[in-house]
Formats: C-alpha cells, structure tokens, sequence
C-alpha cells in the first residue's frame, strides 16, 4: 500500500491508507485517545479505541517517527475534515528524546538562540518550516520571471583571488598555500558574463565578514542576483526589478499559499510604477541633513511611512545616491556627475535591494580607479575585458533572507534562515 500525505486523505474517504510522519501530538482521554501525525504536507488526526493500540501509543514520545495503517473518515471537526479509524500504529525507529520545546503549539516559545541552537528540530515548527516554504517559493518566481524574459542563469566563483570588490571585509582562507578569499558578491562575473550572454541571473551565497550585530545582516546570506546590457540608464534597471518582484510574491502566492496562512500574513502589491525619489529629496522626507552621505536605518523608516502614506506603497526606489557612497564600477548621473545612476529599493522601510547601472567603456574605468587612488593592477583581469566591447548594463542583487523577513513580518533575519552564520554562529 502506497503511502500517502495528510493533504491527500480527504480524496480517500472509506478507504484505508497508509501515511507515515512524526508524532506531533498525543491526547489521552477517558474513552478514546488521539495521535496527531505531522508530515510534509500537514496534519492528520488518528483516532484510538482499541485498548492495545492505545497502550502502545501510551509508550510513544513526541516526534518519534510511526506509520499508520488506517481507515479515512470524514470529520468536519478533524484536519481537512477527515479523520483515520481502527489504526494499526507501528514505530518506524527507536522513541524519539523530545526536543527542549513544544513544537505542537501554536508557536514556539523558546527563545531564538535556543532555537538556532536546535535548529534540526526546531525548524520542524509550522511557522518555521512555513518561512522557508515562502523562501523557496520566490526563488522559483525569481527563476521563472527572469527566464520568460531571456535570462541565462550562471553560477560563478564563490572562492576568489583578491579581496578588492566594494572594499568589504572578506574571509580569507588558505588555497593550496596561496592566499583568496570567500566572493562578497558576483558582480565582477555577472558583468564580465552580459558580453557572452547580454542577460544573466545568479541566485548563490555571498559572504561578509562584516562584523554587524544585528536583525537585518548575516555574514553568509543568499544573493539573488541579475545584470542585463543595452540598457539606457539605470531605469530601464529599475522596471526588470519590478517585474522581478511581482513574480516573486506570484511565486509565493502560487507556491507556498498554505505556508502565508500559515503565519497569517497578507502579501503586498507590487505598484505597475514603484514610486521613486532622488537621494537629495529622499533626505529631505526623511528630515535628514542635506549633507548626509548615506541613509541611516531611521531614515530609512521614515521613507517607508511616506511612500505608504503618499502612494499607498510598501516599495521606494532611491534614486541617485552619491557616487563617494557607491562602488568605482557605477556609472555617474551624466547631468549630475556627483550622484550615481543607482538605486536602492526600500521594502517597508528596509533597504531590500541595491543597483544601477554600470560603467562600461574601459576607459572610463582606469579613470574611475585613478580617482579613487586604487591601482588597476588588481582588478586586471575583470577591467580588461572592458577593452573588448561591453554594452552599456546594469543590475542589482536582492538578499533572500531578508526579503522573506520583510515578507513575513519577522523580527529578525535569523528567524527565516535555516542554519544562520552571523558574528557569533558556525553551528549547527
């Protein structure tokens, strides 16, 4: 007999089936008892009344694994309004140690670091399980959006042989006795890889040895990155990040609709036009100092209220920021020479995504490093292919974790990561 998921008993009613799962819960009532089976796909309630089963299932600890051989009943008060009759229980292994928590309640109730601390079993929570559902999810609508739209998704390098992109901290690390570097981005690849296919995409890890301490960064996360050529500026940019987003939350809400019941959560509309402010008025709205080089979170904050309030948006493009705030490689605004043809999206009053548009012409390159002090020497090998013809590109990159943490309202980055590496995390 073929094992089925608890989604699937409603279609096998007055049959009798065979389903497998973990032990979610036991009730041990006078009369009757009951075991909760957790799958994959949910939860199937197992009625109890033969007086042996139920000693048996007495000896049963929570998320030890069983088997179920049962008939399906419709229940309109069960799961999925079915419930399993004259159950034959058999364990599928040893008595499972319970976990430090109850993961039968409605939430978790351990602290996040105990959780990361068990993060195998705590995961196997619905609300955390249900985050990375939503994660998957959008990377499929990250994927299908951009190869409707002729992208060729890449996989590049994540070990490197300088620690020159952005100027970040990086993790270095022994090559065969030569010294590299964990990649803080693929931008160098993506951009060289517009010469041989005009639209690429990457979705891969990235590292930042950063030492941040806080909800919103993780020294690895989950890059999901595009670059595209013959654009005009970065607004042609700007619309395939838009178009990208609404595929996402598509993604979402076609993928992973019971995983957003799950959590209760509503998903946001992307507007056909994200509204858009340059940097100078950006500061403005948000009260800051017109000479402020950069956006603070608060400001930040304070930017997502207004574009809620004024255009009803939970997405801001900032536009323009400083080119002394912006990597060497971003093409300056040619009416505003000291601003960038660059963008941050703001999701919530969180900056979600970074971009723009790139130079291009090798010249302008060796100009670029010149005026930043940095020898070309060792960016030779992506500067030079500049000297055989790249098209005028650009792109932008959005961190997975953090946009489901956005998405789902967590608090914290780590709360939607499965095995989180931060400042203070290797394990498990």
């Amino acid at each position: 007999m073929q094992r089925i998921l608890s989604t699937q008993l409603p279609a096998h009613v007055g049959r009798t089936v065979r389903i497998a799962g973990w032990t979610h819960r036991r009730r041990l009532l006078k009369s009757v008892a009951f075991l909760i089976v957790r799958d994959a796909a949910g939860l199937s309630q197992v009625v109890v009344t033969d007086p042996a089963v139920r000693a048996a299932l007495e000896k049963l600890t929570e998320e030890t694994v069983v088997e179920v051989t049962a008939t399906v009943v419709a229940n309109p008060t069960a799961p999925a309004g079915v419930e399993l009759t004259d159950p034959t229980v058999r364990p599928l292994g040893p008595a499972a140690v319970p976990p430090p928590f109850d993961l039968y309640r409605p939430t978790l109730t351990a602290t996040l670091p105990t959780q990361l601390d068990h993060a195998p079993t705590a995961l196997r929570h619905p609300t955390r399980s249900a985050a990375l559902r939503i994660s998957a999810a959008a990377v499929a609508g990250f994927r299908a959006t951009l190869d409707a739209r002729d992208f060729v998704e890449i996989h590049t390098p994540k070990v490197v042989g300088s620690s020159t992109e952005s100027g970040a901290n990086v993790f270095a690390l022994d090559w065969f006795g030569r010294p590299a570097y964990l990649a803080q981005s693929p931008q160098f690849y993506k951009q060289l890889m517009v010469g041989v296919f005009e639209r690429v995409c990457e979705v891969g890890p990235v590292f930042r040895a950063e030492p941040h301490d806080t909800v919103r960064h993780l020294a690895q996360y989950t890059s999901l990155d595009v670059e595209l050529g013959f654009v005009a500026d970065h607004r042609d940019v700007m619309a395939v990040l838009r178009a990208t987003l609404a595929g996402m939350l598509a993604g979402v809400a076609d993928r992973a609709g019971a995983a957003v019941a799950t959590l209760g959560i509503g998903l946001p509309e992307v507007p056909a036009e994200i509204p858009a402010v340059h940097f100078t008025e950006a500061l403005r709205i948000a009260g800051a100092p017109a000479d402020e080089p950069d956006l603070a979170p608060a400001h930040e904050r304070a930017l997502g209220e207004w574009a809620r309030a004024e255009h009803g948006s939970d997405f801001l493009f900032v536009t323009g920021y400083p080119m002394a705030k912006r990597p060497f490689y971003t093409h300056p605004d040619p009416q505003r020479p000291a601003y960038s043809n660059g963008f941050d999206l703001l999701f919530r009053g969180m900056e979600l995504v970074t971009g723009g548009q790139r130079l291009h012409r090798y010249d302008d390159y060796l100009a670029a490093l010149a005026a930043r002090g940095e020898p070309v020497e060792p960016y030779a090998g992506y500067v030079d292919a500049f000297r055989h013809g790249m098209p005028p590109h650009g792109g932008f990159a959005i961190g997975l974790e953090r946009f489901v943490a956005r998405l789902t309202g967590a608090a914290n980055v780590r709360e939607v990561t499965a095995f989180p590496r931060d400042l203070h995390r290797l394990t498990p």
